[in-house]
């Protein structure tokens, strides 16, 4: 499996976290990969750096989204923003280090729950659009 650096995601990303208002998710810390020759079915997935490991390196959480592009690129834009959005609601409001489970404290992680922020983002990038 090749990884690289997934600059346009990494601009799609941070333009999330700003247009959403995600004020918890530090965008200087996560880091977008793009994948090749992966052989796992998602679309993507997120990895995090966990509390042992930040300790042990005397550094701060890191995230990882990684998109996996045999899977991903072929996404239409609209599907692609959701598979972000939902890797994005991943990320507990402690930036820990740690991830949100699908199922956590009676929220989920679903199409449905990712349609609603999809749906607020697409809002906030409509009302954005028509200020200029």
């Amino acid at each position: 499996m090749d990884l690289d650096f997934a600059l346009d995601i990494q601009g799609r990303v941070e333009r999330m976290i700003e247009t959403l208002g995600l004020n918890h998710v530090d965008k200087f810390r996560v880091i977008c990969m793009r994948s090749h020759g992966s052989t796992a079915n998602a679309y993507a997935r997120i990895w995090s750096l966990p509390r042992i490991w930040q300790k042990a390196l005397n550094v701060h959480a890191y995230y990882i989204i990684e998109v996996i592009s045999e899977h991903f690129d072929a996404l239409s834009t609209e599907e692609q923003d959701k598979v972000l959005i939902h890797e994005l609601m991943h990320i507990p409001r402690t930036f820990s280090g740690a991830l949100l489970p699908h199922e956590c404290f009676g929220k989920k992680i679903n199409r449905a729950s990712v349609e609603r922020v999809y749906q607020i983002y697409k809002q906030k990038l409509f009302s954005e659009c028509k200020r200029f």
